[in-house]
């Protein structure tokens, strides 16, 4: 049963509490209304989402099933042969002309969306979006432990589902809810199931490069089960994925990469715009490819030794998890504004740690912050506003450093 406490409550330091769970219920509902009447006014301007000057919603999902679409209909690799992906995302979706979404993904996520065709593109988009957005919440209120400090399962899956790290991704149809998900039970099992935790990062071959720092904060956990076990798996599931999809499959891979680095990474405004990177920063700024790929390199390494030293200093799950979302997301050049479904289990994360043992001060505002940053990079394509993204993932990653210290000094 949900008990109710005093919003005039304070944290440790006397710190003011303006985030309690009443209010982050009622923010959470709120945010749930202005969802609903986004879509309805994107649906009216866009007159059903039939105008070709709006993107409609599950765009890139469309490029899942249409290549689920090719692999079932001929040999996989030709998902990575752009001029006949284009005519056959251009015959079963009538994309306007220019508009081609290129296939961008390893082999190991082209088997994993493989049967995504058998079903009407509707049906498959909901299907998929649904299930990662339940195991989104699911993982994030098992590492989190959230649940028992709002007093109620059904609040934290509200506080949780509510949050614009979910409703983003699942506006592009994206996988970033299914990578977030494996990369949360990862860290909540790594304790007591390590094979399990070993299975989780394994599947993460859908998406390698947000397992970047996984091998790393396991060599300073000590978590060598759980190592072994993710790295024979990876490798299990992309030799599979090779076997089914072609050897031709991985060469055109690496040359799709190549593609998405030199036309989308370095030269794409739009995306400098929507990435809270640093280079994007940087790039945006006007500076040149090498001294944006250093200062990138510096940030990684910072948020790498980060999240190894919290990952060496405390078995706290929350703590954890917190260091390696955050710590991935500024190791990464390339990532987008859907990517931030990792942010949202550092934020839960930290909330959670917050309700549980008071706040700290400056916490409350960045913890809004990094809540609001998915949307802030949604609509910065539009609004062209200056990109905090970095910024705001640097602070998250000092609040954990932060909380980790205090953990080290009074233990639980």
């Amino acid at each position: 049963m949900y008990v109710s406490q005093p919003d005039d409550r304070s944290g440790e330091n006397g710190v003011h509490s303006f985030l309690t769970p009443e209010r982050v219920v009622v923010y959470s509902v709120a945010m749930l209304v202005l969802y609903a009447l986004f879509m309805v006014t994107w649906a009216r301007a866009s007159n059903g989402f039939t105008t070709g000057d709006f993107t409609k919603p599950g765009i890139d999902f469309s490029v899942f099933w249409s290549a689920s679409y090719a692999a079932l209909h001929g040999p996989a690799w030709q998902v990575y042969d752009f001029t006949s992906f284009d005519k056959i995302e251009e015959t079963l979706f009538h994309f306007p002309r220019g508009s081609f979404l290129p296939w961008l993904y390893p082999p190991t996520f082209l088997v994993l969306v493989k049967p995504l065709a058998l079903v009407p593109p509707v049906v498959a988009f909901f299907l998929f979006v649904g299930v990662s957005a339940l195991l989104f919440v699911f993982a994030t209120l098992a590492v989190s432990r959230l649940a028992p400090t709002m007093g109620s399962s059904r609040l934290g899956w509200l506080l949780v589902a509510a949050c614009p790290c979910v409703f983003v991704p699942a506006v592009f149809g994206q996988n970033s809810l299914l990578t977030a998900a494996l990369a949360a039970l990862a860290v909540h099992w790594i304790g007591r199931h390590p094979v399990r935790a070993g299975l989780c990062i394994g599947l993460l071959a859908i998406k390698p490069q947000m397992a970047l720092l996984l091998p790393f904060v396991l060599i300073a956990a000590r978590a060598w089960r759980t190592f072994g076990v993710a790295a024979l798996s990876a490798s299990l599931f992309g030799a599979f994925s090779v076997m089914i999809c072609g050897a031709q499959s991985l060469p055109l891979f690496l040359a799709s990469t190549r593609l998405a680095r030199e036309l989308i990474l370095e030269h794409g405004r739009h995306y400098w715009l929507s990435s809270p990177t640093t280079f994007a920063v940087l790039r945006e700024g006007g500076v040149p490819l090498a001294p944006a790929y250093g200062a990138q390199a510096c940030v990684a390494l910072i948020a790498a030794a980060a999240a190894c030293h919290i990952w060496r200093s405390t078995h706290d799950a929350r703590l954890r998890g917190a260091a390696l979302t955050v710590a991935t997301l500024l190791a990464n050049p390339y990532v987008w504004h859907y990517e931030l479904a990792w942010l949202g289990i550092a934020v839960i994360c930290l909330t959670a740690i917050g309700f549980d043992k008071g706040w700290r001060r400056g916490e409350q505002a960045v913890l809004v912050l990094a809540w609001l940053l998915p949307v802030y990079e949604f609509f910065n394509r539009l609004t062209e506003l200056p990109q905090i993204g970095p910024v705001v993932l640097l602070l998250m990653l000092l609040l954990t450093l932060r909380r980790a210290r205090i953990a080290e000094e009074v233990p639980s």
